[in-house]
């Protein structure tokens, strides 16, 4: 037999004759310029090598001298790989159990057409957990709003009658669902659906937290609507929160118009907004929700959908499938990653910590009217937002924070978004807060 020309582990990793652990930040940034796509602009000089602990990762930078390739440096987590890593990065509790699972269970994949015992303690743990009473498992984040796309159809025309080939799945402008072909569908932002029309038929959009407009599209199109998607609060488009009254509002005109709430909770959910689910903030229950990135505790991606039973048994074999939706490995952690969430008081600590957070905002725009415009957030789902001035670039900032040792990342010009691990801890806040007052008094 030939021997791989893929050897080694970690920095000895070797791949086609290059060791991963010789390459500079410039090598990377080269190499994935070379084979990589163009859909992704990370910040420049810096390559993440291992993590420190569960909000510390250990990053790379170029060296100073021509004696190095490059410096290793701390560098706090203010961005939490948007809100996937809720749970902290490597959270033993989580790790143990891959690593239980693995080395004694011996069941790391089977296909859905055989059942698995860890499939009955995922679905038992997703359904109290949210409250609903089914549960889909899936993969990716943006399959969540996939699916809950389609189920809405399908109810909409085996339950609510809709003429064939005529529902409308109402969605809210500045949504984020993803990049799927019906998460642009969806969308409004023109740098997601540039060039790849034709979109999904049946779809129409509301500003985000106007009730009225919702209102009056229910009035004259509630016949055909199948259902209401949307975000509780707004991550991408800078952590917009809606008004306290917006989503009871919005539950009653569903209730009202026969159509279905569905919610995605992708970056909202497990804890982040200070309770599990960010619809529970305002004591309202969805038809259907979807759930993604700390579903899957920071260690493998796993996303799922949520509802009632009237709304997810339209379903039938051969409709939908995923061949990793649910697998062994991914129920397992998916269980833990739950667990971990409620044994830690996750949701809690996010309640305590984005206060703590928030109260450092205000100071900030207090001692900077001139340069911070507004301060927005629930837990730890937060983000300031600056004046629009060319000066006052939301890159630039994620740069300058970079130096001070924190990853956060612009989203938009003029707003910066900070989503740090659940487990932060008081004193982390305060060096995040002060690395953010330094940056901005200097701009």
């Amino acid at each position: 037999m030939s021997e791989s020309p893929i050897t080694g582990y970690g920095d000895d990793l070797t791949v086609f004759g290059t060791r991963i652990g010789d390459l500079s930040p410039e090598e990377h940034e080269n190499i994935e310029k070379e084979h990589g796509g163009f859909n992704y602009k990370p910040l420049e000089n810096v390559v993440v090598s291992h993590v420190q602990d569960s909000s510390t990762l250990i990053c790379r930078k170029p060296s100073q001298n021509n004696v190095e390739k490059y410096i290793e440096e701390e560098l706090l987590d203010g961005l939490c790989c948007y809100s996937a890593v809720n749970q902290g990065q490597l959270n033993k509790t989580i790790v143990d159990a891959v690593v239980a699972h693995l080395t004694k269970e011996k069941l790391p994949t089977v296909p859905r057409s055989i059942r698995h015992k860890y499939m009955s303690a995922f679905l038992l743990t997703i359904s109290n957990f949210t409250g609903m009473d089914r549960v889909i498992p899936k993969v990716a984040g943006v399959e969540a709003p996939d699916l809950m796309f389609k189920i809405a159809r399908r109810w909409g025309y085996n339950v609510k009658k809709i003429e064939k080939n005529k529902a409308i799945i109402v969605g809210a402008t500045g949504n984020f669902h993803g990049r799927s072909m019906t998460a642009i569908s969806l969308s409004d932002d023109p740098d997601s659906r540039k060039d790849f029309g034709p979109f999904l038929p049946g779809v129409e959009l509301v500003p985000f937290n106007d009730i009225d407009a919702l209102e009056t599209l229910f009035v004259k199109k509630g016949d055909s609507i199948a259902a209401f998607m949307a975000e509780p609060i707004q991550g991408e488009a800078g952590v917009i929160v809606p008004n306290d009254d917006y989503w009871p509002k919005v539950r009653e005109l569903c209730d009202k118009y026969n159509i279905l709430l569905a919610l995605d909770e992708v970056q909202t959910g497990y804890g982040r907004t200070g309770e599990h689910f960010a619809h529970q903030l305002y004591n309202i229950t969805p038809d259907l929700m979807g759930c993604g990135k700390a579903a899957g505790g920071g260690i493998l991606p796993i996303s799922f959908v949520a509802g009632k039973d009237e709304v997810i048994k339209t379903l039938t074999p051969g409709s939908e499938g995923s061949t990793f939706g649910g697998y062994p490995l991914a129920s397992v952690v998916g269980v833990y990653a739950v667990k971990t969430i409620i044994d830690q008081n996750l949701a809690q600590n996010a309640r305590i910590r984005g206060a703590q957070l928030m109260q450092h905002y205000l100071e900030l725009k207090e001692e900077f009217p001139d340069k911070i415009k507004e301060v927005r957030g629930k837990g730890l789902l937060t983000a300031f937002e600056m004046h629009h001035h060319e000066h006052l670039d939301g890159h630039k900032v994620s740069v300058e924070l970079l130096k001070r040792g924190v990853y956060a990342k612009e989203t938009h010009h003029s707003t910066v978004r900070i989503a740090p691990a659940l487990t932060i801890e008081a004193w982390q806040i305060d060096d995040l807060a002060e690395a953010i007052r330094d940056v901005v008094s200097d701009l």
